[in-house]
C-alpha cells in the first residue's frame, strides 16, 4: 500500500476514534438513573461530572507516552484505562460487586476521564503529523467527530432499550467501557505517523472528505430533531450514522488503486514558516499561554460544565426529550468542532484572519445563549443548547491550532494538555456553583427543584463569566495581531501548489 494511501488511512482511524472516544458527553443520558441507582445526591452527581474532567489533569503523561511510545502501545493503555474506569462501574450497577464507596466511583471516574486524554493525545500526533501542510483540516475534521459520539451512544441504547429502561445506565457503562478499546486494537495497525514526502496533491481527498463529513453533521442534526426523530427509529438512525462513519474508508482506497499520473511539487506551510517552537516550562512563562488558558477556561471548559449538566437542566424544566437535547448538542458540537477548519481551508487568509478575533466572537455568542436561558420555554431551551454547543466545539477547535501556531507543533502533546487542564479546574467551580445554586431552590422536603427558578442565577453568573472570557480573548487578539498579519502574508505570497505531469518533471 501506497505511504499517501497509508496517510489517507491514519486519518480515517482518527476519525472513527474520535467518534467513540467523547465517552463523557453521554453522561447527561443517564446521569439521572444513575443519580437513582447509586442514591447518590445532587452534589454527588456534579462531583462526578467533575471527576470525568479531573482526569486531564494528568493529561501531560499521555503527552510524555507519546513522546516515548509507539502511538499503537499509547492507544491501548488509554483505552484499558477506560475499560477499567467504566467496567468496574458498570459491575456495580449490575451488583457483581457490592456496597460500592462513592469515593471508589469517583476514583473510577477520574481514570475513565483520563483515558480519553491518551486517545486525544495519539489523534492530535497524527493529524499534525501526518499533514503537515494540512494540519488544520486534519485536526478539524477528526475532532468533529468526537462530537457525534454522544449520539452515536445514545443511538446504540435507544435500538435496545426504551427511553425508560432501567437498562440505560448499564448499557452505556458497558459501552463506554468496551467500544474505545475494541476500537483501539481495530485501527492500531495504521494510526501511527507515515513518512509522506510530499504533502501536496492533497486538495481532492480534502474536499470529499469534507464533502463526506458534511453530509455526516447534516444527518446528525436532522435525525436529532424533535419532529424527525420522532418519526425514525433510534436503529435508523444508528445504521445510518455507521454508514457514513464507512464512507471517509473510499478516499483511502481510492489513493491506493489511482494510477499515479501527477507528481506535486512539495507545499511549504506558511505557518510553519512563522511559528516558534516552544517548550513547556517556556510557554508557562508566557502571558499569551495564560491569556489562552483563560480563553479556553471561561469559554470551551465553561460549555462542557452546562453539557454535562444538560440532563438535569432538562429536569428541572419538566423536558421530557433529554435524549434529544444531548443528541441535538452533539450534533452542533460537530459542527462547531468543524466549521473553522472549513473556512479556514477554503477561505485562506480572509474569513479566518485571526484565531483569536474568532474566539471573541465565539464567547460573545455563547454570552447570548446563557442568559437566552433565562426565558422558560423549550424553544429557549433547545436553541441556548444548539448555540452553547456549536460555540463550544468551535473553540475546543480553534484552541489546538493556537496552541500549534503560538507555542510551535514539536512539543504539542504536552503543551496543549497543559491548556486543557483546567477543564477539571472550571469543572469544579462552575459544576459546585451550580450546585449550590440549585440546592438553595430545593424546597424544603423536596429531593429535587422543579421550575425556571432551579438555574436561573447560575445561568446569569455563566453569562457573566463568559463576558470576562470574551474580555481575555480581546486582548489576546490584540497582542497576536502581528503574528496572524505575518502569518496572512505569507500565506497570499505563497504560489499556488503546482501539479505537475510525471513527463514534465522528468
Amino acid at each position: 500500500m501506497s505511504s499517501r494511501a497509508l496517510q489517507w488511512l491514519s486519518l480515517v482511524g482518527i476519525i472513527w476514534l474520535q467518534s467513540i472516544n467523547g465517552t463523557s458527553f453521554n453522561f447527561p443520558s443517564y446521569s439521572s438513573q444513575f443519580k437513582h441507582q447509586l442514591s447518590m445526591s445532587q452534589l454527588q452527581l456534579n462531583n462526578l461530572a467533575f471527576a470525568s474532567d479531573a482526569g486531564k489533569l494528568f493529561g501531560f503523561v499521555s503527552g510524555f507516552a507519546a513522546n516515548s511510545l509507539p502511538l499503537w502501545l499509547v492507544l491501548v493503555i488509554g483505552s484499558s484505562l477506560g475499560l477499567v474506569g467504566y467496567g468496574v462501574q458498570y459491575l456495580f450497577i449490575i451488583n457483581k460487586l457490592h456496597d460500592p464507596s462513592y469515593w471508589v466511583i469517583f476514583l473510577l471516574t477520574v481514570l475513565a476521564g483520563n483515558s480519553i486524554c491518551w486517545i486525544n493525545t495519539v489523534c492530535y500526533i497524527v493529524a499534525i503529523r501526518n499533514f503537515k501542510a494540512h494540519r488544520h483540516v486534519a485536526v478539524g475534521i477528526s475532532t468533529s467527530y468526537q462530537g457525534l459520539s454522544a449520539k452515536i451512544y445514545t443511538d446504540i441504547v435507544e435500538s435496545m432499550f426504551s427511553k425508560r429502561s432501567s437498562k440505560r445506565t448499564e448499557t452505556f457503562l458497558l459501552l463506554n467501557s468496551v467500544l474505545p478499546l475494541g476500537v483501539s486494537v481495530l485501527v492500531s495497525p495504521f494510526v501511527r505517523v507515515h513518512v509522506v514526502e510530499e504533502q501536496g496533491g492533497l486538495e481532492i481527498g480534502v474536499f470529499l472528505i469534507f464533502m463526506i463529513t458534511i453530509a455526516t453533521g447534516v444527518f446528525a442534526v436532522f435525525t436529532s430533531l424533535g419532529s424527525i426523530s420522532t418519526k425514525l427509529s433510534p436503529l435508523t438512525g444508528l445504521v445510518g450514522i455507521l454508514v457514513f462513519l464507512l464512507l471517509p474508508l473510499a478516499v483511502a482506497v481510492a489513493e491506493n488503486v489511482k494510477r499515479k499520473t501527477e507528481q506535486p511539487e512539495k507545499q511549504r506551510d506558511a505557518v510553519e514558516a512563522a511559528m516558534e517552537e516552544i517548550g513547556a516550562k517556556e510557554m508557562l512563562k508566557r502571558m499569551n499561554f495564560w491569556l489562552h488558558f483563560g480563553v479556553y477556561f471561561f469559554g470551551a471548559t465553561l460549555g462542557l460544565v452546562f453539557l454535562n449538566n444538560l440532563g438535569q437542566i432538562a429536569e428541572s424544566r419538566r423536558s421530557s426529550g433529554v435524549s434529544s437535547l444531548v443528541s441535538l448538542s452533539a450534533s452542533f458540537g460537530f459542527f462547531g468542532r468543524l466549521a473553522p477548519s472549513l473556512l479556514d481551508h477554503f477561505f485562506p487568509g480572509k474569513l479566518m484572519k485571526s484565531k483569536p478575533g474568532w474566539m471573541v466572537a465565539l464567547l460573545g455568542a455563547m454570552c447570548g445563549g446563557f442568559f437566552l436561558l433565562l426565558w422558560p420555554t423549550d424553544m429557549s431551551l433547545c436553541t441556548s443548547t444548539a448555540i452553547i454547543a456549536g460555540c463550544t466545539g468551535a473553540i475546543t477547535s480553534i484552541a489546538v491550532s493556537v496552541t500549534t501556531e503560538l507555542f510551535g507543533a514539536d512539543n504539542f502533546s504536552i503543551n496543549h494538555n497543559l491548556v486543557v487542564a483546567n477543564i477539571p479546574l472550571g469543572s469544579f467551580l462552575f459544576g459546585s456553583l451550580a450546585g449550590f445554586l440549585y440546592r438553595m431552590q430545593v424546597p424544603a422536603g423536596a429531593g429535587k427543584c422543579i421550575g425556571v427558578e432551579c438555574y436561573r442565577a447560575v445561568f446569569f453568573i455563566w453569562g457573566c463569566l463568559c463576558l470576562v472570557g470574551t474580555l481575555l480573548a480581546l486582548v489576546l487578539f490584540a497582542r497576536t495581531r502581528s503574528f496572524y498579519s505575518t502569518k496572512r502574508r505569507m500565506v497570499e505570497d505563497s504560489p499556488p501548489l503546482h501539479v505537475l505531469p510525471l513527463s514534465i518533471v522528468s
